[in-house]
């Protein structure tokens, strides 16, 4: 991240103090659903008091200015679906490493985060749950001005396909439950927000309405479902695919399967991870034109490898190694080091979208499909959660509850 321009202060960290108003102004400003020249954003306690045009409010005498110059203010990205970086795996109790973990994501432009379960054992997963949720809550209490925020937790496996489950561990995948799904809420103390389930498996559809009568955004995926089975798990709840195309039934032109329903279905929203390498280009570019700007979210699936030079590192409790880019378990592809800000950049060149709706999917989208209202948009009365970025889709800073993070 660069530098910028702040009146009266030394910015050379995280300096600004939720407890007095700044004033922030720069080229342009997204909401992302709308552009706003030549901003002005007054922000006061961590929330956004207000969002106007410089030619129609004048800054406040007791505000601190920051101004941005030529750069392009967003709200704060939102990862659906992270396992973890430099080193820290979510499922990991280790508090110094998820630290160091939300420090790397608000570099990259990302204030808040949905931790992601990989399958493990029984009791792993519901020791990692509890450690999530008490993450979650500690967080919701009081945020740490340079570290990106957990919402709440992505619940991916076991309720997944053997034929689908890409890296996760066969022998721990577990038939869809409603007692297994609620041990699961409880050591997560509620905090769980989506959870990926192949909905073609005997159970899944009472624990997919369970989940949604619960307020999960219950997500389709590492699934082998056909077309009618997809379509069941949506009448039953789901809405939100996960990382369409990988760990799916491909798509066939007489056997459409679990694709042709997310492609063709405007009640999904669908994630997709585009580094390049999970899925092409000109796939890529397929699934924006099919689910369009209101549809389509970012994600990274990121592992405990990104930010990290190539080697081994872990996934829950599996080895994975990268090398030139790619992380893979015994040959298989098992999660990214992809960042979110990279992959802003990436569907504005593979799908040719301007940075507006680029940064739309990687924050409005995600925030409302979980169901984070405060998250992703910036209005007044939200929390000043922004980035900073250049006209190509660079983060120059980071803002965390009114605090900025160079």
């Amino acid at each position: 991240m660069t530098g910028f321009t702040a009146s009266g202060a030394n910015r050379n960290c995280y300096t600004c103090l939720p407890s007095h108003m700044l004033a922030l102004t720069a080229n342009a400003l997204f909401t992302p659903l709308d552009r706003i020249e030549q901003p002005v954003v007054l922000i006061d306690e961590g929330e956004i008091v207000s969002i106007s045009s410089r030619s129609a409010a004048e800054l406040p005498s007791r505000a601190e200015h920051l101004d941005f110059g030529d750069a392009v203010l967003a709200p704060g990205l939102v990862d659906l679906h992270v396992h973890g970086g430099v080193g820290y795996d979510v499922m990991q109790d280790d508090e110094t490493g998820r630290a160091a973990f939300e420090r790397l994501l608000v570099q990259h432009g990302v204030t808040s985060y949905y931790p992601t379960t990989v399958t493990a054992s029984l009791n792993e997963t519901l020791r990692a749950l509890e450690y999530l949720a008490r993450a979650v809550e500690q967080a919701a209490k009081s945020a740490v001005a340079n570290r990106a925020c957990p919402l709440g937790v992505h619940l991916e496996g076991p309720f997944l396909s053997h034929l689908r489950r890409g890296v996760h561990p066969p022998e721990k995948l577990v038939a869809p439950d409603v007692k297994t799904f609620d041990r699961f809420w409880q050591a997560a103390q509620g905090r769980i927000r989506v959870m990926t389930i192949a909905p073609e498996l005997p159970g899944a559809l009472e624990v997919i309405a369970e989940a949604t009568g619960r307020g999960v955004c219950v997500s389709i995926g590492h699934s082998d479902a056909t077309l009618e089975q997809a379509q069941a798990g949506i009448a039953a709840g789901a809405r939100h695919a996960t990382h369409t195309f990988n760990a799916m039934r491909p798509l066939d032109h007489r056997a459409p399967g679990i694709l042709g329903e997310v492609l063709t279905n405007p009640r999904l929203t669908a994630e997709m991870i585009a580094d390049g390498i999970h899925v092409d280009p000109v796939v890529i570019n397929l699934i924006t034109k099919a689910k369009g700007i209101e549809g389509t979210i970012l994600i990274t699936d990121a592992t405990a490898a990104t930010g990290m030079p190539e080697g081994k590192y872990h996934l829950g409790a599996m080895e994975v190694e990268v090398k030139d880019g790619r992380v893979l378990h015994n040959g298989t592809l098992a999660g990214s080091v992809l960042t979110l800000d990279r992959a802003v950049r990436n569907v504005m060149s593979f799908a040719n979208w301007d940075l507006q709706n680029a940064v739309r999917a990687a924050s409005f989208n995600p925030a409302k499909t979980a169901g984070a209202h405060s998250k992703g948009l910036l209005q007044p009365g939200a929390d000043a959660d922004l980035v900073v970025l250049t006209a190509s889709g660079e983060v120059k800073a980071t803002i965390v509850k009114g605090v900025v993070v160079q």
